[in-house]
């Protein structure tokens, strides 16, 4: 084990103890304009807050050009107990970045013996996304939305990211990668003060759906192979993930409303 003197431990910070130990979290390194358009990249990711806490979908489709590299990518994921991030952008340092996260609140608690506050679960991304910034310089862009169930307010709040690590708190709902214009439309359209869990969640796979029927990065309802997007809601009682029977339900509704137009 690593041993630091007074004057130069890392204190509580999981990426500055891989510094101090020679570790580098997010490496430099240069790829042609070809080459990066061959990276997996993650698509259409949103948020949205209800009536006692927020809800956070993501499609599943990875694309890496024209092509589609994966198609069962989560995009979505529970940063902790009260907490969730989802990510858009180049999927590899994206998914790194998420697994450096849900280490840092980690080691956070177990060093402090408390958790962070929402905000600070925030700040903590926003200095991860910073420290992406060369390697975003260079096309491997991560954007981050947090979400989460604050305790101290008794309500759910959102973030939303730039490549620079801003970080900037919204009180409706935000939407980020490829569909985020058309998914943030139908958002817009649709959000309303003191929406219900179910109504919140029938508004972001309705986003979804319209996001994937016109870009083409992003991935809908997969019907024939039973692939559907993550949508997880995060209230008092922690981090509920949608069952895929209940989007199956939902998508049929919205289907038939659509043949019927």
């Amino acid at each position: 084990m690593p041993r630091f003197t007074a004057g130069d431990d890392p204190g509580a910070s999981f990426p500055e103890l891989l510094r101090k130990v020679g570790l580098d979290a997010f490496p430099r390194g240069g790829l042609s304009t070809s080459d990066l358009a061959a990276l997996p990249h993650a698509t259409t990711c949103l948020a949205l807050t209800y009536d006692g806490g927020v809800v956070m979908a993501g499609d599943r489709r990875a694309t890496a050009g024209m092509s589609i590299s994966h198609r069962t990518m989560d995009k979505v994921v529970q940063a902790d107990e009260l907490s969730g991030v989802a990510i858009a952008g180049t999927a590899g340092p994206a998914m790194e970045m998420i697994k450096l996260f849900q280490l840092q609140l980690e080691y956070y608690e177990k060093v402090e013996g408390q958790s962070l506050s929402l905000e600070g679960k925030a700040n903590q991304l926003s200095m991860m996304v910073r420290s992406n910034l060369p390697a975003a310089m260079q096309g491997f862009v991560v954007v981050p939305i947090f979400a989460g169930f604050d305790p101290l307010i008794g309500r759910g709040r959102l973030w939303d990211y730039d490549p620079t690590g801003g970080r900037y708190e919204e009180h409706d709902f935000v939407a980020t990668g490829s569909g985020s214009m058309l998914a943030g439309t139908v958002l817009r359209v649709g959000w309303r003060q003191n929406l219900s869990r179910d109504a919140a969640i029938d508004l972001a796979s309705r986003a979804l759906w319209e996001a994937s029927d016109a870009d083409a990065a992003t991935g809908g309802p997969d019907v024939l192979r039973g692939i559907y997007p993550i949508v997880a809601s995060i209230d008092a009682t922690g981090w509920n993930r949608v069952a895929d029977d209940s989007l199956v339900k939902t998508y049929e509704t919205i289907m038939g409303e659509v043949r019927k137009r």
